[in-house]
This record gives structure tokens, sequence and C-alpha cells, in this order.
């Protein structure tokens, strides 16, 4: 079942090719590595080969900046503790939009894109990236849920 509007034929397409060979229907969903990743949303990063690692052996989260918000602790407090993860990386990256523009320079690239004013929206900025590698490294480790066992690293 699809709810996808037109334009996307050609990803349904692929998807179901994809599911033909699809190897891991009876995967049990844990991480098999104990690996749990977070980092950005930009397409030229792949968490998985960038480890050696393969499908089922990590959790990922991704979003601008590969920064660790309240909803990326979320996916780590439970991958610790429901998914076998121990180890997490924080992987931000260079050349990355939300390190390299001010909040300013991306609302007015947005306004100019969307055509409508973008004042209101958030795009929280990385001014100093191995400092906020440092301060995100820090959300992981000092948090209440996160056992001191499990290894965090900023990379």
């Amino acid at each position: 079942m699809t709810t996808a509007p037109e334009g996307f034929e050609d990803l349904v397409e692929a998807n179901a090719r994809f599911a033909e060979s699809f190897d891991l229907s009876g995967f049990d969903g844990i991480a098999h590595a104990g690996v749990a990743i977070v980092t950005c949303m930009d397409s030229r990063i792949d968490p998985l080969a960038m480890l050696g690692l393969k499908a089922g052996d990590a959790k990922i989260f991704r979003n601008p900046g590969g920064r660790v918000t309240p909803q990326a602790l979320e996916a780590l407090v439970l991958a610790v503790h429901l998914l076998n993860v121990d180890r997490v990386l924080v992987v931000p990256h260079t050349r990355c939009a939300v390190a390299s523009n001010t909040e300013a320079e991306l609302r007015a690239k947005v306004a100019e894109s969307a055509g409508v004013d973008a004042a209101w929206q958030g795009f929280p900025v990385v001014t100093d990236q191995r400092a906020t590698l440092t301060e995100d490294v820090h959300k992981v480790t000092s948090h209440p849920l996160v056992p001191a066992s499990v290894k965090v690293g900023g990379f």
C-alpha cells in the first residue's frame, strides 16, 4: 500500500525491485555491531560504509549538522536500552551547510527559494565545530539514562 502522490513512481518501482531481493525480513532489529551513529543528513555521508559496517549493524540518526538534539538523545536512550547499542559515534562533517552559513544566511536562502518570509524558522548553526562536537558528546555521556559503560566518541 502507498499513499504517494504522483511523481514518486521511479522510487516506488525501485523499492519493488529492492524488495524482490530483500533478505533482512526476519531481522531482529538490534544493532548487531552494538553501534549507534549520530550524523548529518548530507547525502554524501554513507554511515555504514564509512565504518565498514553493513545493514543491521548500527542504528543511525541523521539531522542537519549531525547534532545531538533532544530527538537524537531519545533515539540513543532507546538504542542503548533496547537495541544492543554500547558504542555511540557523533559524526559531523566538513563543508556542512549549518557550519558554513549564519542563521540569517540560511533563512535568506530558504526565503528566496520558498518565496515567503522564513524569519520565523529556526536553523541552529554551528560556529565552532570542535567545541560543538565536544558539547554534543557531553550531552550523551551526561544523560542520566545513558550508562557510563556506553562508549561515546566524537569524530
